[in-house]
């Protein structure tokens, strides 16, 4: 009796065992290490422009998730001809959510840039080193009522990644209102995914599009700079609960920020904070 039940025991134990190991629920490991560089292979490339792309990384298992908190970001290693360090940072445009065994970046290749130009040249296979997290903001859900967005170019990264988030968390109702700004509408980046996100709950994302140069007559978004009165209408208004965040060129960020406190906005800091009414990536 005592023997059958001990190979009963041992049978159920190796069932356990199998199940566990062949379910496909195996646990997520981090990967990410905030104080060592770390490789991680180039496995896809969609190409969105003639210098823009989404750049797919492998990570070493396919369970494993890149570990990166919601609105921060990551550091790209890499060196010059005469052997000097440079790095940049980049935010990813996944989340571990939705990129099990792997993450993506969107860059935008510079042909005097030096971290966007290595990264542009790279073939399958080749690897980059970074490390992580880093950064000021930590986003989450209902942190805020409202967020609004200004975004210029690939600065539309930190933002997606953000949206991304609270759309697929019913429990945040954060309400999200986006200004992109673009030079022509081929250059605007993700807009399938922006508009689907959009057309997926109208009531609590938004999204206004802004065009330096439309070429084509059938443009129907914005034209021009973001100014206070694009603002006043596209935004939430100055209050509690009520956060800006931007990320784009300089010219962009400075206009952005004397506009702001028009608007009733608490004048950005130099190096933004948590807690700020405006913050800048």
């Amino acid at each position: 009796m005592c023997s059958s039940i001990l190979i009963l025991g041992a049978l159920v134990t190796v069932v356990v065992i199998l199940i566990s190991k062949f379910s496909g629920k195996s646990k997520s490991a981090s990967v990410l290490a905030k104080d060592e560089f770390r490789e991680f292979p180039l496995i896809a490339k969609t190409v969105l422009t003639h210098n823009t792309a989404v750049y797919r990384f492998g990570l070493p298992k396919h369970t494993d998730v890149l570990g990166l908190p919601i609105g921060q970001h990551i550091s790209i290693q890499g060196f010059l001809k005469d052997g000097k360090e440079i790095m940049r940072s980049y935010t990813p445009t996944s989340l571990d959510s939705d990129s099990v065994g792997f993450f993506e970046l969107l860059i935008k290749s510079y042909e005097q840039g030096n971290v966007s130009k290595m990264v542009g040249e790279l073939e399958i296979g080749d690897k980059i080193k970074i490390r992580g997290p880093k950064g000021f903001y930590t986003y989450t859900p209902n942190m805020n009522t409202e967020i609004g967005m200004i975004a210029g170019g690939t600065g539309i990264a930190p933002m997606y990644q953000i949206i991304k988030s609270i759309h697929s968390d019913p429990k945040d109702h954060t309400k999200v209102s986006v200004i992109y700004g673009s030079q022509t509408e081929d250059d605007i980046l993700l807009k399938k995914e922006l508009d689907a996100i959009v057309e997926s709950n109208p009531e609590q994302f938004k999204i206004h599009y802004l065009l330096d140069k439309p070429a084509r007559n059938t443009w129907t978004g914005g034209v021009g700079y973001v100014t206070a009165d694009v603002m006043k209408e596209r935004l939430p208004a100055a209050g509690e609960g009520a956060q800006i965040l931007v990320c784009g060129p300089p010219g962009l960020v400075s206009a952005v920020k004397r506009n702001a406190v028009a608007l009733g906005f608490e004048k950005a800091k130099p190096i933004s904070k948590m807690g700020d009414q405006v913050f800048v990536f």
